[in-house]
């Protein structure tokens, strides 16, 4: 039975498709069709405003440098929140649940941040291993926990990710399967189960967009360091 419960992190196969990417096609049907106007309809203006929003709120730390990332933070972002959102609907998977996928996602762009500023500026970017004032007995020291700090901030990215959708994703799984159990036993503790399912799936919906937002906030954060 426990071993069941992990038995939604396997993607479903419909005729030999995933059904992950079958949903993924989903969010093509809302891009705007082509036209002689970039705005044709009120679903392109929501659309248009939330990217633009998504972009302000990333882009407001960095400097005029760091705007280049725009396009490769704003798309990263957009994915996150799709894939997140989609993995919620029925017998679909979530491959953000799924370490290597964060990882190859965090630890590229995470390299990419640091090497543009051991190119740019490579005195600013070691001299964060090492604070201002430093006790010379306490020199090494520091610079061992700030490099492992450092190093560190991929693994720390992609296992929040991973954790945060893992444990709501068990939990409504969990909280289901004890409401379809006590219908026959105990309808009304039944009735108030699927209440709290209802609240924390409205939770889950909220962690996913978060999540997200959390994962490129702290990217543009690594590279607002490094720039």
């Amino acid at each position: 039975m426990n071993l069941s419960f992990f038995d939604q992190f396997t993607s479903p196969h419909l005729l030999g498709i995933p059904l992950i990417l079958l949903s993924m096609l989903f969010p093509a049907l809302l891009l705007p069709s082509p036209g002689n106007r970039w705005i044709t309809n009120r679903l392109s203006t929501l659309q248009s405003w939330c990217v633009d929003l998504i972009t302000k709120q990333l882009m407001t730390p960095l400097n005029k440098n760091g705007h280049k990332w725009a396009l490769i933070l704003t798309s990263l972002m957009i994915l996150l929140l799709s894939i997140n959102l989609l993995g919620l609907l029925p017998y679909t998977f979530t491959p953000t649940t799924q370490l290597s996928m964060n990882m190859a996602l965090a630890f590229p762009l995470w390299l990419a941040t640091l090497l543009t500023g051991l190119r740019n500026q490579p005195s600013a970017s070691l001299g964060h291993l090492l604070p201002e004032g430093t006790p010379t007995p306490l020199i090494p020291a520091l610079i061992l926990i700030e490099t492992t700090s450092l190093l560190i901030r991929p693994l720390a990215l992609g296992v929040r990710l991973t954790a945060n959708l893992t444990a709501g994703h068990l939990l409504i799984q969990l909280i289901s399967t004890a409401s379809t159990a006590l219908l026959s036993i105990m309808p009304a503790i039944s009735i108030l189960t699927t209440i709290i399912l209802l609240l924390l799936t409205i939770l889950e919906v909220a962690v996913a967009m978060i999540q997200a937002y959390v994962f490129v906030l702290l990217l543009s954060l690594y590279l607002q360091e490094n720039i």
